[in-house]
């Protein structure tokens, strides 16, 4: 397949080493996403909150919030049970495949996302949140793609498997 050379290459880049070509924190694509979020909201074109104005903009917005703070939360623990260190860039000791991790294999990620598209929501900038989609493009280029390739490099089969039975995002 055209991704066993991607992956041999991806390692190869990481100098050999055991860990994946991840070179920029995930979250600082978020950080980067609010912020382009406001730019466009306060420099080129604010969007309509219509509905989403006030206390149901503040409701929705927290509630996801809140889901991506627990997402997350979920997955830190899984990490630190099994002695892992969540930075990307970092060895990978074993495969997690329990607890959030049986429904996402990168919940981290999907709660990063709805912890901005809360924020967008939550303060009427809505630009913030669907400068989610962009986010998650970007983190799966700089990220989700050297992880990948370095966890089947190192597990094999039975990340393959997980793979195909759990799906990447939701």
């Amino acid at each position: 397949s055209p991704w066993g050379g991607v992956a041999m290459s991806l390692i190869q880049r990481a100098g050999g080493e055991d860990r994946a070509a991840v070179w920029i924190p995930p979250p600082l694509m978020n950080l980067i996403g609010v912020g382009l979020g406001v730019a466009l909201d306060r420099l080129v074109w604010p969007m309509e909150v219509g509905a989403l104005g006030g206390p149901a903009g503040v409701g929705l917005g927290a509630v996801l919030i809140l889901l991506g703070v627990t997402a997350n939360a979920l997955a830190f623990v899984h990490f630190r049970r099994t002695g892992q260190d969540p930075k990307p860039w970092k060895p990978t000791p074993a495969l997690v495949a329990q607890g959030i991790y049986r429904y996402s294999r990168n919940p981290m990620y999907v709660g990063m996302g709805l912890i901005q598209a809360g924020i967008g929501i939550a303060t009427g900038v809505l630009w913030i949140a669907v400068m989610v989609v962009p986010v998650l493009a970007a983190v799966y280029f700089t990220a989700i793609r050297h992880e990948e390739a370095y966890l089947e490099k190192k597990f094999g089969q039975p990340y393959r498997q997980y793979k195909a039975s759990v799906r990447r995002w939701l």
